[in-house]
């Protein structure tokens, strides 16, 4: 079980990887992320309801569907500043300071509503991420570090509110609902927008975007049913390692590739400390 478990959280990792560095190579990352997100919510919404029909069809709550759009509106913004930072910066910059801010954001938010309390092994590792987010953003202080900080607000965000939400009613529903609610409201965000630059950007990328997250997403929670997410995260958000190599090695990002590859290793060893907690 356990080489199992190992096998689909990389492989969940690989494509968060492979679709967070086709977002970048886009041209225009928010058309491409509204695109994508409406080629995997027809994917993923479907499912997610034929397993609500399955499971009795429990209601949401008021109080689910409150939170349900919060998280929402979360995602959007998530999206709109992950595009904004992918423009301004370097991928090697941007993706680990917005996957190494997430978790510092969620865990606050677990201490302030969730009532939560770190451990030891929680204190170092938000002090690991700390350190590999200032690491990650030397020599200078790259175009791309603002809004990718503000991205990983939005990813604490929404990681707070669902674990709320899930638990608040069918995670099914909640799932089912949430996908499509965020692929409807960048749609109408990015609505009558012109493509800023890369106007041969087509449906191909975005596809196979959506695709991509979408079996990203399904490996996850295959492997949380088999496992703990101590073990679980971990594994996954060692994409932050792979795309900051990608970024230095492909995308040729040679300024400060020490202290970037080093912050990305410091940053998973954080999270895999606080999961371990």
């Amino acid at each position: 079980m356990t080489v199992a478990v190992v096998a689909l959280a990389l492989a969940a990792a690989g494509l968060h990887a492979g679709w967070n560095v086709l977002l970048k190579s886009s041209g225009d990352p928010l058309p491409t992320s509204t695109r994508s997100l409406a080629a995997s919510a027809a994917i993923v919404t479907p499912i997610a309801l034929a397993g609500w029909l399955a499971t009795g069809h429990p209601p949401l709550p008021p109080a689910g569907w409150l939170v349900l759009v919060a998280s929402a509106a979360a995602e959007l913004f998530y999206f709109i500043f992950l595009s904004r930072a992918y423009q301004a910066g370097d991928l090697s910059v941007v993706y680990p300071i917005a996957r190494g801010t997430g978790p510092l954001v969620a865990v606050v938010g677990g201490l302030l509503i969730l009532r939560e309390h770190l451990t030891a092994l929680e204190l170092i590792g938000v002090v690991a991420l700390l350190a590999g987010i200032w690491s990650v953003r030397r020599p200078r202080l790259n175009a791309g570090v603002f809004p990718a900080l503000i991205t990983g607000l939005f990813i604490g965000t929404y990681t707070t509110l669902d674990r709320v939400g899930i638990n608040l009613g069918s995670p099914w529903l909640y799932g089912g609902l949430l996908w499509l609610l965020i692929a409807l409201f960048l749609a109408g965000w990015t609505r009558g927008r012109p493509l800023r630059r890369g106007g041969g950007e087509n449906w191909r990328t975005s596809i196979a975007i959506g695709l991509m997250s979408a079996a990203a997403y399904g490996l996850v929670l295959v492997a949380l049913v088999l496992a703990p997410v101590a073990i679980v995260a971990p594994l996954r958000e060692s994409a932050i390692v792979l795309v900051t190599a990608w970024g230095v090695w492909k995308l040729k990002e040679r300024e400060g590739a020490v202290p970037r590859l080093a912050g990305a290793v410091a940053i998973v060893a954080g999270i895999a400390l606080i999961a371990l907690g």
